[in-house]
């Protein structure tokens, strides 16, 4: 299919600048996007590549990368841009944003299309050399700034880079509040919009057939995520160490805690299985009894707002999760709040014995609903200023 066959004539289009690939793992920007062609077409743009590239990602983006544009999902147009090999470093960054925003207009010209908006999903410098009629939005997924040691990036550049951003924006989107209060305390005006949830994924999670790679003795306390240095591996070692089975789904960041994680996984009641399409989750999830958010207190998870927390809720799973004002600003029952490795194991025990509880099951994802992406996309679609489209789709259906 060509991709200009994707663009629909008679809806707006949204460029929305990821930081993740459309390949990679699903963040909110992925199923922000997905939701958006609801009410416009969508181009997604990758983060760059450059020939040094396809040595990590050969099968995605091929063996001499060049500009690509192709076409995604119905509604969404993919475009893989390119830059200079090292185009994060001080200095060679500065052409990025020229060079990413030139090929967007290139893919818009090949689409025979001009924008609405434009969303940046990252500080990456998309946002300026845009008319006055397209809207410039930032999408704040992260409070990039705290996340700087995690990523290894300069706070000071990080800052400077916000600051652009900010002042580049007609419209700022904050996931968490923490993250609300900071910007609107240097003066943008913020939306608060949390992260929300995909509930069709989930919605017929009993019809899954279990993930057929794990045999955990019940109960099984399961995690799904990047393990990475944003999980207390306490919390993990003890719950390895109690009566309950430990599932661990999703890729290691080998930086992390290499010895412990190392002794952690060989233990008998844990299995670690790395990393799976998003497609494969429910199979994994059908084997939890508890699902487990155990984030280790740092600014960048204190800023964050946790994909899994409305992801095994939305699956009928009870959840424990570390205290984080994502947590708190959700104010639900659903969720049990725990304080460190003794408490977790202590809530994994009560909510255990929850699990099977047709009736708590039904109000776990009555709450997912009431959070999903769509609902969120109504909700960034309307603070650009394109509640036109989201009402004529309302009228027609």
């Amino acid at each position: 299919m060509m991709a200009s066959a994707a663009v629909r004539r008679d809806l707006p289009l949204i460029v929305v600048c990821a930081g993740t690939s459309w390949g990679g793992i699903r963040g909110s920007d992925h199923h922000v996007a997905t939701e958006l062609t609801r009410y416009a077409t969508v181009l997604w743009v990758d983060p760059p590549v450059t020939f040094l590239t396809p040595v990590r990602r050969r099968q995605e983006v091929g063996a001499v990368p060049w500009p690509r544009l192709r076409p995604g999902i119905p509604g969404l147009v993919r475009l893989t841009p390119t830059a200079i090999p090292g185009y994060t470093r001080p200095g060679i960054n500065a052409t990025t944003g020229f060079l990413v925003r030139t090929q967007i207009r290139w893919a818009l010209d090949k689409l025979g299309a001009t924008p609405a908006a434009v969303m940046a999903c990252s500080l990456d410098d998309v946002l300026t050399g845009w008319g006055s009629d397209v809207v410039r939005v930032l999408y704040g997924t992260d409070d990039y700034a705290a996340g700087a040691d995690l990523m290894g990036l300069s706070r000071r550049a990080l800052l400077r880079s916000e600051k652009r951003q900010l002042d580049n924006a007609d419209v700022v989107v904050a996931i968490s509040r923490v993250l609300f209060d900071r910007w609107s305390e240097m003066g943008a005006n913020v939306h608060l919009i949390p992260n929300g949830v995909q509930v069709d994924a989930y919605r017929k999670l009993e019809t899954v057939s279990p993930a057929p790679d794990v045999a955990l003795p019940s109960p099984v306390a399961g995690l799904v995520g990047h393990l990475s240095a944003r999980i207390d591996i306490d919390v993990l070692e003890a719950i390895s160490e109690s009566d309950c089975s430990l599932l661990l789904v999703g890729p290691y960041s080998p930086t992390w805690e290499p010895e412990r994680f190392a002794a952690l996984i060989a233990k008998d009641r844990v299995k670690w299985v790395g990393r799976r399409p998003f497609e494969e989750l429910p199979g994994y999830l059908r084997l939890m009894d508890v699902g487990l958010t155990p984030y280790a207190d740092i600014p960048f998870n204190r800023a964050s707002f946790p994909l899994k927390t409305l992801e095994y809720l939305a699956a009928g799973l009870p959840v424990v999760s570390s205290d984080l004002p994502a947590t708190q600003w959700l104010d639900s029952d659903l969720v049990r709040v725990a304080n460190g490795p003794g408490e977790f194991v202590r809530a994994i025990r009560e909510a255990a014995g929850e699990a099977s509880s047709e009736d708590m099951t039904r109000r776990r994802r009555a709450f997912a609903e009431k959070h999903s992406w769509k609902r969120r996309a109504e909700e960034i679609v309307a603070a650009i200023g394109l509640s036109p489209a989201v009402q004529t789709l309302r009228e027609t259906h």
